[in-house]
Formats: C-alpha cells, structure tokens, sequence
C-alpha cells in the first residue's frame, strides 16, 4: 500500500499535480518586480518602496519597484497583463485603474476582472486641494468666484479619470463653473506646474508634495474629505474651506498578480503583504505623509473593486467626465 502511495505521489508530481503545494513552499524562486504607473518620486512609489524593502528581507529575494508612468496607467497594466503569472510579476494599480476607467474608456488595453487576479490592499489616502504659494486663493470660495467665468481657472492631474481629477470635476459640476483640465505625464510635472503658476490648482497628497509644502511652493487650501486630515489637522475640509458639501476625492492604491497565477502564490503574497502593512515602523512611516495601511484579502480587494466600480460609474455620469 505504502509502495502504491509513493509511486502515485511520484507519478503526480511528475505530471504537475503537486505544483501548486510545491509553488507555495518554495515562492519566490527569483527577484519579484513590482510594475507600477507612478512616477518614480511620487508618495504611492516611495510607500511602496518601503513595502518592497520589507517584502525582500521576508522573501530573501530582492523586490524591485519598476515605474511606467503615463498613458493614464496602460503602460504599466499591458506590461503586468503581459507578464508571467507565476507571482514574480505584480502590478501596482489604484482605483483609477480598477474601477474607475472602465466608464471612462469606451475601450481599454486590459480588463481589471480578467486580465488580473486580486493580491492584496496597500495603502489609502485622501487628496487636497493644493495651490501656488503665491496664488491669491486661499480657500476653496476663492476659488469657485475665480471660476465664476468660464474657462478663467486651469487645474491639473496625471491621469483622466483619476480620483484627483474625478474629485476637481466634482467640486466643478457641484459649484457650477467650468474649469480648464490640463493633463501631465509625471506628477513632478504637474507640482511645479502648480507651483510657478502655470496651473491654478490642483488635487495632491501630503506624501507626493511634502517637499514643495515644506519649502514654502505650494499651499494646500483644503481637503477633499468628510473630515480633517490627521497628519495636517489645520487643514479644512472643503466645506469648512467655502465650498459645496460632499466633494470628495480619495483613492486606495493595491496590489495586483496576472491571471493564471496560482492561488497558493497569492495567498502566499498577501500573508507576506499584510504582515509588512501591520508593522509599526511601517504604520509609523505611512501616516506621516498622510497615508494609512491598508490590508486585506484578496476576497475583500475583489468586492472592493466591485463596489467602487459602481460608485465610481454615478459619479462619471454626473460629472460627465470623460476620456474618449
């Protein structure tokens, strides 16, 4: 009986029956790449940088983090949908990514439900509306009455159909004025834009423009949230700052592996993935910049990018944004 067992063992490994026990025991066998649409500098690349260093003293393998910037995340989710699904390659996606451009674009390079398993959350954030240092508004009043003639106000983004894009044509549809949406590659672009004038305003995070804040170039004037910000509690709210009640803009940033990959892999990536997320240095070095962990299961990412999908399609309708 033994020997039938053993040879019946042997004969599954042989034809692959074992792998996915096998995959799980052993991941990672090489170096892990991270494909991510945020420029290199950004606050969601150095958060995940820090996440990487972790995941590579827990794996012994190192974690790259490898940007592609641009075309308002296809770049880096054709590469990630291109890539091997056996765990080595992920892809950093956000909100935007995943349930939001399926109502802006009539027809996108990569489906967010089949071209792509869910691994795990990373982080959350909410954005503020940040303006010039020199500009002469200083609250959101100010700026829907220099909005009061049409086409007069230039705000920016990265990415159409992002949270900080969706969240500006929000605050514009709400207000009812129209403002002039000018859209860059890299948000180092769109920071000095901001800052030297270029721009009037636009949406962004304590850890993508801290540096800017701190030096004195950039004001931010609000945040597009229900309530105030713990990392900068002397900011208002948009409501408190003058402006309409419910302008929000605030996006989750997660973990993505290309479809096929074996499930005993992403649990074996989430578990890892999580446990970093609930260190207290990490903890510590996220809400410093305003961002906050955000693990979870796979399960819950999927029902997560459900749901905001839907919610996120309301409000596209509503503001009429689009990036056909």
């Amino acid at each position: 009986m033994k020997r039938r067992s053993l040879a019946f063992l042997a004969a599954g490994i042989g034809l692959g029956l074992a792998a996915p026990l096998c995959w799980a025991q052993t991941f990672p066998t090489q170096p892990v790449r991270i494909i991510s649409p945020f420029s290199a500098g950004s606050g969601p690349d150095a958060l995940t940088r820090i996440v990487a260093e972790k995941l590579s003293a827990i794996w012994k393998q190192p974690v790259v983090v490898d940007p592609r910037p641009g075309g308002s995340g296809f770049l880096a989710a054709t590469a990630a949908k291109q890539a091997a699904p056996t765990g080595h390659d992920l892809f950093l996606a956000d909100v935007g990514h995943l349930a939001i451009s399926p109502s802006l674009f009539k027809k996108l390079p990569y489906d967010p439900k089949i071209d792509f398993v869910p691994v795990g959350g990373m982080f959350r954030t909410s954005f503020f509306i940040m303006v010039g240092a020199n500009s002469p508004i200083r609250t959101v009043k100010d700026l829907i009455a220099a909005a009061a003639t049409p086409d007069k106000v230039t705000y920016g983004s990265t990415a159409v159909g992002s949270p900080p894009h969706l969240g500006a044509a929000q605050l514009a549809a709400v207000s009812g004025t129209r403002m002039i949406h000018v859209a860059y590659k890299e948000v180092s672009q769109l920071n000095i834009a901001v800052s030297n004038g270029e721009i009037d305003w636009t949406m962004s995070t304590l850890a993508t423009a801290g540096p800017l804040l701190r030096a004195g170039k950039v004001r931010f004037i609000a945040i597009a949230d229900e309530t105030r910000s713990a990392s900068l509690p002397n900011v208002p709210t948009v409501e408190e700052s003058g402006g309409p009640k419910g302008v929000q803009a605030r996006s989750w940033v997660a973990l993505m592996a290309p479809k096929g990959t074996p499930a005993a892999v992403v649990n074996t990536l989430n578990q890892s993935l999580n446990d970093v997320l609930r260190q207290s240095e990490v903890v510590e070095k996220f809400e410093a910049v305003g961002f906050v962990p955000y693990p979870m299961a796979p399960s819950a990412l999927a029902s997560l990018i459900d749901s905001d999908t839907v919610a996120y399609a309301a409000i596209v309708k509503r503001t009429g944004a689009t990036a056909d």
